[in-house]
């Protein structure tokens, strides 16, 4: 599982040009699933992600995280996170995972992060053609494999 987390002062997702979701200060998350994930990877990338100290502190010093700041999160899926370009001009998507194994993925990802923030955090919606507008604050952009934690 891949989080690609971009710290953001707004970010909204539009689909069939109206405002699907919308957040202020916090997270925008994209996530690509790929075939042999599992709700150990959910487990542990999650609370990753919310316990990130990427937020200024009284400082201006990262040291806060997204539960410190009470701050919003939409999550995206993404499949194009696994694409593979080494080989050709056209990027592969073999690493993916099928919609029937990756949505369910995404759900309790969601679930997880609602549960960790004690709210309700924001989607996307699976598979549909989106558009994402934000404003990335610092720019701050990290990237997690949930498969290179050692």
């Amino acid at each position: 599982m891949i989080a690609l987390i971009q710290r953001v002062k707004n970010a909204s997702v539009k689909i069939d040009n109206s405002v699907y979701s919308q957040i202020s200060k916090g997270l925008l998350i994209f996530l690509g699933i790929t075939h042999n994930d599992t709700d150990e990877d959910i487990e542990w990338l999650t609370n990753k992600i919310v316990n990130l100290r990427i937020f200024d502190d009284e400082n201006n010093v990262m040291n806060m995280s997204c539960i410190d700041i009470d701050g919003e999160i939409i999550t995206i899926s993404q499949f194009t996170l696994h694409a593979r370009t080494k080989k050709g001009n056209r990027p592969s998507y073999i690493d993916a995972a099928n919609p029937e194994i990756a949505e369910p993925l995404y759900h309790k990802f969601v679930d997880k992060l609602n549960s960790l923030c004690n709210k309700k955090t924001l989607t996307g919606v699976f598979g549909a053609n989106m558009q994402v507008d934000l404003c990335n604050d610092g720019p701050v952009t990290i990237i997690i494999d949930s498969k290179n934690r050692k």
